[in-house]
């Protein structure tokens, strides 16, 4: 078993979880500093490169089950490890939920119910978006990640700027969608939150694992078609 793979995977998706659910949750909307949409934006996509520059080499930085679907898909991964790292990605993100559930609830008035940086669409998309506008969102924005990701991490590509090209197209995917679904593109992200708001944001999770898995393998095997056989390593690459 490679445990150690699956340990940096726990961590990394840990930290996308917490910190980028963290700044929505405890900074985006805090008086006279709140960092809103832009700074939330940039806590994933940060969230991305940092680790990505420290864990890219141990388990390639999926940090998100759709990527490794689309790597899969793309012919970067071996299609036997996908079960333990989404495992591992899913039980990193339920820590940092619970971790961030334990600081944002020693604030007054606090309400979990209020959302918890969860995903959703209709009554409970930040914008009231219908289900397909949400679905489509989903599909497409994982769709052109994993073909950037694919591109970045080419062995043709320029060397030691994969992290940067990957966080910055996680920042604008934030910056278009998150007034339409809170941008899950990420089923682990998306799960950690819903366990605990409940209710309608686990009613809704399936949108969330079903549309990003689709995009993911789309933009796997798109990218395979329209480039050469990849050169780099195929778990190894920095991805995210």
């Amino acid at each position: 078993m490679d445990v150690k793979k699956y340990a940096a995977e726990a961590i990394g998706t840990f930290w996308l979880t917490f910190a980028g659910c963290g700044s929505a949750v405890i900074a985006a909307g805090f008086p006279q500093v709140g960092i809103g949409l832009v700074g939330v934006s940039l806590a994933f996509g940060l969230s991305v490169v940092t680790m990505a520059y420290a864990i890219g080499h141990i388990s390639g930085c999926h940090l998100n089950p759709a990527v490794t679907v689309g790597l899969a898909a793309g012919g970067r991964f071996p299609a036997g490890q996908i079960v333990p790292y989404v495992i591992a990605q899913v039980c990193g993100a339920i820590v940092a939920a619970a971790l961030l559930y334990v600081i944002a609830s020693g604030a007054p008035g606090f309400d979990v119910t209020k959302g918890f940086a969860s995903n959703g669409f209709d009554a409970h998309s930040p914008g009231h978006y219908s289900l397909v506008a949400c679905f489509i969102t989903e599909v497409v924005m994982t769709m052109m990640f994993l073909f950037i990701i694919m591109g970045a991490t080419h062995g043709r590509a320029p060397a030691g700027f994969a992290p940067l090209a990957i966080g910055l197209a996680l920042v604008m995917i934030h910056l278009v969608s998150i007034p339409v679904t809170n941008t899950s593109v990420n089923p682990a992200r998306s799960t950690g939150p819903a366990l605990f708001v409940g209710g309608w944001a686990l009613a809704q999770l399936w949108l969330f694992w079903v549309a990003p898995l689709i995009g993911g393998a789309l933009g796997g095997v798109i990218y395979r078609w329209l480039s050469d056989e990849p050169t780099g390593a195929v778990v190894g690459a920095k991805t995210a």
